[in-house]
């Protein structure tokens, strides 16, 4: 019935029932051993699971955890907001079905001797392509993988910033170039009113205003 505190009395005979009941009362004490650290163990992976949750739930980047086989186990809900897909019912499927855009870093790093590989990827979603900042790591103990944790922000509008940051330095640029000629232009236009204006006998100041 599950109550292993169930004790029998033991007999200081030697007989086969005496030594039953020694092994009997062995047995089951063992089995509450064993149980209660089951029970703990199961709390403290638990209470961790809570944890690691409750960390991604903050997390503003998009973070997918994989089997050894690709299945998502455990997706945060940045990823999902990023991707517009609820991958929350998606846990146990193949990430291919749901995110086909990434499969092809999970294909480099499967069977590979790589441990963390890093791309810029375009998706589509919506008539909107996003660009993502992705990396996969592979989980490893000793030499068996554990699995796999894709990590990802937008950085769309970060290259965004980044061309008009690069084409505002070219206009400054480009208006440096047109703004250095004029420097010598004036100077020179100066030099030659000085020199000349006082011996043009021109008096409609077509000169001056040259």
């Amino acid at each position: 019935g599950g109550d292993f505190s169930v004790r029998v009395e033991e007999r200081a005979a030697s007989d086969e029932v005496a030594s039953l009941g020694r092994a009997f009362n062995r047995m089951t004490r063992r089995l509450a051993l064993q149980r209660d650290a089951l029970v703990d163990a199961n709390s403290q992976l638990d209470g961790r699971r809570r944890f690691t949750e409750a960390v991604l739930s903050g997390v503003s980047a998009g973070v997918i955890g994989l089997d050894t086989e690709g299945r998502i186990t455990l997706p945060n809900r940045a990823a999902s907001n990023l991707l517009d897909i609820a991958l929350d019912e998606g846990v146990g499927k193949p990430l291919a079905e749901l995110v086909p855009e990434f499969s092809p870093l999970f294909e480099a790093i499967h069977g590979n001797m790589y441990r963390t590989i890093q791309r810029e990827l375009h998706v589509k979603r919506d008539n909107r392509t996003r660009v993502f900042l992705i990396r996969l790591t592979m989980e490893k103990s000793e030499e068996r993988t554990l699995g796999y944790v894709f990590t990802f922000d937008d950085i769309t509008e970060l290259q965004v910033a980044q061309r008009k940051a690069a084409w505002a330095d070219v206009a400054r640029r480009i208006a440096h170039e047109i703004k250095n000629p004029l420097t010598p232009i004036q100077l020179s236009a100066e030099r030659l009113k000085r020199r000349y204006l006082d011996k043009v006998k021109d008096d409609s100041g077509a000169f001056e205003q040259c």
